[in-house]
């Protein structure tokens, strides 16, 4: 695996950060996502999930949105630092594994607004079935920053509640439409090609693999959405507004006809 030096940099405050605030309590941090899945493209997060021996405190989780919102994106002489996404688990309550599992805090930067409002808990509830995506990720990608081997700290999550957690994001995703377009857009390709192929592909390989089954009228959509992505079109949707719930209306009923399959069935190709 190869980082840009920049990147490196940002990503050794972040560790450094997940270590000053839990200090003996920070079990473990791992590298997972675009840096690791087909490589960073213009548009890439730097993800990173970390595993704590105690719940945070108030304060501390205060401290953690100061310092990433000052590192998550920062203008630098040239551009900017890469958007951060961060997400903290408690050992205890992610080993051994149970569905649906919690978290203990998260930073993203479609949170950044409450965050900067002074709401540094956000979520509504610390349940997040996303994470049983998350820690299969983690596990594929197989890159520590601190702690053991992702193998060794986490469960394999079973299909059955893999499959589960990322039909429980549908409605979410759908509601963050016009909010996250370009995101939503990337993660619904990305949960029919899972789902249908058992392969966790990068965002710009699953939207490849799904262009080239939709229909002509809704691939301008999807098509935008990775060219944002590796940064060979500006952000902008005014011109095909009206194409995108359509878009993801054909997406979802594909996502739910794959899912109408048997559990048992998509277990089968996942172990193929």
């Amino acid at each position: 695996m190869s980082i840009p030096h920049v990147d490196q940099q940002q990503l050794t405050r972040v560790v450094t950060l997940v270590r000053d605030v839990l200090g003996p309590d920070a079990v473990a941090a791992y590298l997972f996502g675009s840096a690791v899945l087909g490589g960073l493209q213009s548009e890439s997060d730097l993800d990173v999930f970390a595993v704590s021996g105690r719940r945070t405190s108030h304060e501390e989780k205060q401290h953690l949105v100061d310092r990433l919102l000052a590192i998550s994106g920062r203008p630098v002489p040239g551009g900017s630092w890469r958007r951060v996404e961060l997400t903290l688990v408690v050992e205890r309550e992610i080993q051994p594994w149970r569905y649906p599992p919690n978290f203990d805090f998260q930073y993203g930067d479609w949170l950044r607004s409450e965050f900067e409002r002074g709401n540094i808990e956000p979520w509504p509830t610390t349940v997040n079935p996303d994470l049983a995506l998350l820690i299969t990720m983690v596990i594929l990608a197989d890159t520590p920053l601190l702690g053991p081997p992702p193998a060794q700290m986490f469960d394999p999550v079973p299909p059955g509640d893999l499959i589960s957690a990322m039909l429980a994001g549908i409605d979410s995703l759908r509601g963050d439409l016009h909010s996250d377009t370009r995101n939503v857009l990337l993660t619904f390709a990305r949960i029919w090609s899972t789902l249908a192929t058992g392969v966790i592909r990068s965002k710009d390989a699953a939207a490849h693999w799904v262009l080239a089954r939709l229909p002509e009228e809704h691939r301008p959509v999807l098509a935008r959405a990775r060219a944002i992505y590796l940064g060979q079109h500006p952000e902008g949707w005014d011109d095909i507004g009206d194409r995108l719930d359509p878009h993801v209306e054909y997406v979802v009923t594909e996502i739910r006809r794959l899912a109408g399959d048997s559990i048992e069935s998509m277990t089968e190709i996942w172990s193929m």
